[in-house]
């Protein structure tokens, strides 16, 4: 049988999947593993990753392929069986914002670990994307955080910018309860079998260090079952809430985007705002979630042409989203609209970042550091690229260059670039200019 065929075989399942899903929006399913066969397993170690690092056990992508029919084999047979034991996520601690002052911990399971959660995530995606709402886009086929910021945009330019909760969620993947997160799955998922190994991956453990703990709380941070995890539960605290509760209750407009843990609510009426903002730290609490005190916050986001005036700093009328500073600003014709542009933080990590690439690879020849650096330029275009963020764009791709010849200058105190001889050898080995990828006005 054909790869091709095997993966028709396997989205007509999952089609199959979607469509009672869909159709009986109220049904709790209770036999979903028969699907997960031998060909299931193989597509879903087809979709893991190769490169990553090794889990606990030390087993490499080489290694496991030379004997992959029957260690896939056996993964079923311990799979259905439920003899299948969930290792413990190795825990590696990596620089928090470009620094390594500050770290933040990231689980690295196992290859098999991965493989088995693929092959689980590819029979609940079907299922819980006929309950997912519109408001929601991360970590969901089809959707990515361009398309959030794009909804964003014109949420905003529709209610004339109005009151922005910028909701900041402390520790949300450490935080929730599994007792919760079990409720939330029983009224839709009661497999006998899923279940046990979704139980067994939320107590399998963490290890850092060589000593194995087990967190009472959360969703082991680099699971691959951990985003579908997550939006499980905030589509159930806060997306449905917010839709069905929260909205019929308002004076005005209002509207939700969220990515994964990071949120805006956006208000017509100051008062629906704040009346939103008092109870949404005990709707968190009910649930283990703790909101921050400092960074969610409550902003003044009218267009200025509707506030009358323009008062308060930058800071206090605006807020970030997925790595955007969001701020009124003035089109081209005169008209006050709604702009992004990178954020400083994003900004300076990603400056930072390439700093030390060019520190550590300064004595490679140009012609690679050129390639290198084009590629990461590109890569900050496609996602920074956006409508109205031109002028950091190319301020950003100003900097790489400065940072470059900085470090090609203490290569050698024989050879020295200046400004002049620094732009004949970028005009040999150029670098991609700034380029908006994603506008807001295509159709």
């Amino acid at each position: 049988m054909t790869r091709t065929l095997e993966r028709e075989i396997i989205s007509t399942k999952q089609q199959k999947i979607a469509n009672l899903a869909r159709q009986a929006p109220e049904m709790v399913l209770t036999t979903l593993a028969h699907h997960i066969d031998l060909m299931w397993l193989e597509e879903a170690y087809r979709r893991t990753r190769k490169d990553g690092a090794v889990g606990v056990d030390g087993v490499t992508a080489e290694a496991y392929e030379e004997r992959l029919q029957a260690n896939l084999s056996d993964l079923l047979e311990r799979f259905k069986s439920g003899r299948y034991r969930a290792p413990p996520v190795r825990c590696v601690h990596i620089p928090k914002d470009g620094t390594p002052k500050k770290t933040r911990p990231i689980g690295i399971p196992t290859l098999e670990d991965k493989v088995l959660q693929r092959a689980v995530l590819m029979v609940l995606e079907p299922v819980y994307e006929q309950d997912f709402l519109d408001c929601s886009y991360g970590f969901r086929p089809g959707r990515n955080a361009h398309q959030a910021l794009d909804a964003l945009w014109k949420g905003l330019m529709d209610i004339g910018g109005g009151w922005v909760i910028d909701l900041d969620i402390q520790d949300f993947f450490g935080s929730m309860e599994r007792t919760h997160l079990n409720a939330f799955l029983d009224q839709r998922v009661r497999d006998g079998v899923i279940r046990r190994v979704l139980g067994k991956w939320m107590h399998a453990g963490v290890m850092d260090e060589g000593v194995i703990s087990y967190p009472e709380r959360g969703s082991p941070q680099g699971a691959v079952i951990s985003p579908l995890a997550s939006n499980l539960y905030l589509h159930e605290v806060l997306d449905t809430w917010f839709e069905r509760e929260v909205k019929p209750r308002l004076r005005g407009r209002a509207f939700l985007v969220r990515f994964a843990d990071d949120a805006t609510l956006a208000f017509e009426r100051e008062d629906d705002a704040r009346r939103v903002l008092e109870v949404l730290p005990k709707r968190f609490a009910r649930f283990g979630l703790t909101l921050h005190p400092e960074k969610t916050r409550l902003v003044d986001f009218r267009s200025p042409s509707r506030a009358g005036q323009e008062r308060g700093s930058q800071r206090e009328r605006s807020f970030d989203l997925l790595g955007f500073s969001h701020y009124w600003g003035r089109s081209r014709k005169g008209r006050w609209v709604v702009q992004r542009k990178t954020a400083k933080t994003r900004f300076s990590r990603a400056l930072r970042q390439i700093g030390q690439w060019c520190r550590r690879n300064r004595h490679r020849p140009v012609a690679e550091q050129q390639q290198v650096l084009s590629r990461k330029l590109r890569g900050h275009n496609a996602y920074s690229g956006i409508t109205g963020n031109a002028r950091a764009l190319s301020r950003f791709r100003f900097e790489v260059q400065w940072h470059w010849r900085k470090w090609l200058n203490r290569r050698s105190h024989a050879t020295r670039l200046d400004w002049s001889a620094f732009n004949r050898l970028l005009r040999r080995y150029p670098l991609p200019p700034a380029r908006v990828v994603h506008s807001i006005y295509a159709t």
